[in-house]
C-alpha cells in the first residue's frame, strides 16, 4: 500500500469511473465526490465515512484520504478536482480549515450542487469562467452546509499516519529512514519493522513508489523537463530516477512520455 502525492493541479478536471480500493494519498487540488452507483466508503484521518447513490463529499487540499469499496456489484461515481487557483476567493479557508464531516448524505445535497457537478462532468471544454462558476456554487453550499474544523485536528498519534503525512509532505526532500525517525521522535528499527508489517516493503521502496507516483504526474500532465521532473520528485541523479522507473514500469521515463505522445 503506498500513499501517492498526486499531481491534481490544471484548472479543473472530472472522471466518472467505477470505484475501486484507493490508497491513502493527498494532493493540492480540491476533490469532489458524487456517487452515481452503489456504494463506497472515504476515509479521512481516522474515520471513515459511508457514502450511498446520490451522496456528496468534499475533500480539501493536502489532506490525506482513501476509499475502499465493500460491494461487488458495480460501483461508480464522479470525480472532480479542482485546483484552488480557481477559487481564489476562498484559498485563505482551504489552507486552514477542513470539513468536520466531509459527507453530504443524498437528502441533505442541494440540486444546485448535484447540477453543477454533472455540467463539468457533461462539458469539460466550457469556457474557464463557466468552470468557475459552477465550482464557485459547489464551495459556497460546501462552506453553507457542512461546519469547517482545523487542518491540524485531522492529525494522529498513529504511527502509520504520521508516517504517510511525514513522506508526502518530505519526499522531494533528502530524506533517510534515519532523520524521519529523529523528526518523528522514534527508534529507526521501530519505523523499520511498520513499513515492513504495514506496507510490505522497506523505507526505500515506499519512498521511491511515492516519488514515482509524482513524477508520472508530471510526466502526463506538464511539458517539464524529464531532468526536472527528477530532480523535483527527489531523486539524487537522473541515473537513479530512470533505473528506478524502469524496474517499477519497465520502461524509461521518455519512453514512457513518448507513448503518450503518441496515445498508446
Amino acid at each position: 500500500m503506498l500513499l501517492v502525492y498526486e499531481n491534481k493541479d490544471k484548472g479543473i478536471s472530472a472522471e466518472w469511473k467505477k470505484t475501486v480500493h484507493m490508497p491513502p494519498h493527498l494532493h493540492e487540488a480540491i476533490e469532489v465526490v458524487y456517487v452515481t452507483n452503489g456504494n463506497i466508503a472515504l476515509g479521512v484521518g481516522m474515520e471513515l465515512y459511508n457514502m450511498d447513490e446520490g451522496d456528496f463529499a468534499i475533500v480539501f487540499p493536502n489532506v490525506i484520504h482513501h476509499y475502499q469499496v465493500f460491494d461487488e456489484k458495480e460501483n461508480k461515481a464522479i470525480f472532480l478536482y479542482i485546483d484552488p487557483a480557481v477559487l481564489s476567493g476562498f484559498l485563505k479557508e482551504l489552507q486552514i480549515y477542513s470539513p468536520k464531516n466531509p459527507v453530504l448524505k443524498k437528502e441533505n445535497v442541494h440540486p444546485d450542487v448535484v447540477h453543477a457537478i454533472k455540467f463539468l462532468m457533461q462539458n469539460p471544454e466550457c469556457t474557464p469562467i463557466l468552470a468557475q462558476a459552477y465550482a464557485q456554487i459547489i464551495l459556497a453550499y460546501v462552506f453553507t452546509e457542512i461546519p469547517m474544523i482545523d487542518k491540524k485536528s485531522l492529525g494522529s498519534n498513529d504511527l502509520i499516519y504520521n508516517s504517510v503525512e511525514y513522506i508526502a509532505k518530505n519526499f522531494r526532500d533528502e530524506i533517510s529512514l534515519e532523520k524521519m525517525a529523529f523528526d518523528l521522535g522514534i527508534s529507526k528499527y521501530v519505523l523499520s519493522r511498520m513499513f515492513a508489517k504495514t506496507f510490505h516493503c522497506n523505507f526505500s521502496k515506499y519512498l521511491n513508489g511515492v516519488r514515482l507516483n509524482y513524477a508520472v504526474g508530471a510526466l502526463e500532465n506538464t511539458q517539464d523537463t524529464i531532468t526536472n521532473i527528477c530532480l523535483e520528485c527527489g531523486f539524487e541523479s537522473q541515473r537513479t530516477f530512470n533505473r528506478v522507473f524502469k524496474e517499477r514500469y519497465k520502461i524509461t521515463p521518455r519512453e514512457y512520455r513518448k507513448r503518450l505522445e503518441i496515445g498508446l
